[in-house]
């Protein structure tokens, strides 16, 4: 087996993510139910702690930088469970990933539609 070659700008989710992200998925997991949902919005910072985020995490959720939840370990299909309840959607996602106002994404994919 080859070793994995990084690829730029991207956070490879392999086992030490999984480790150091286990709390933040393990919170968003818990955004199945409907009462999870309402207890974090109602108190985000207390929902976090008792889930024992990491203070990177904690920040990364804070300033809903799909980037800094990555690389704190957040897994993407657990983390579109956030995104939904933070009230961002794919293309917010896409824009933050590529570095682009949301406006200037759905442009560009319009664009590529043409």
């Amino acid at each position: 087996m080859q070793p994995q070659r990084p690829i730029e700008g991207t956070t490879l989710f392999d086992g030490r993510q999984a480790r150091k992200g286990y709390a933040l998925n393990k919170m968003c997991f818990s955004f199945n139910e409907a009462a999870n949902r309402a207890a974090f919005l109602a108190d985000e910072q207390g929902y976090c702690e008792r889930f024992g985020l990491s203070d990177e995490q904690r920040a990364a959720v804070r300033s809903r930088n799909v980037l800094q939840l990555l690389a704190a370990g957040g897994n993407v299909y657990y983390l579109a469970k956030l995104a939904g309840l933070l009230g961002l959607d794919v293309q917010d996602l896409g824009a933050q990933q590529t570095g682009m106002s949301k406006e200037a994404f759905q442009a560009r994919l319009r664009a590529a539609g043409d």
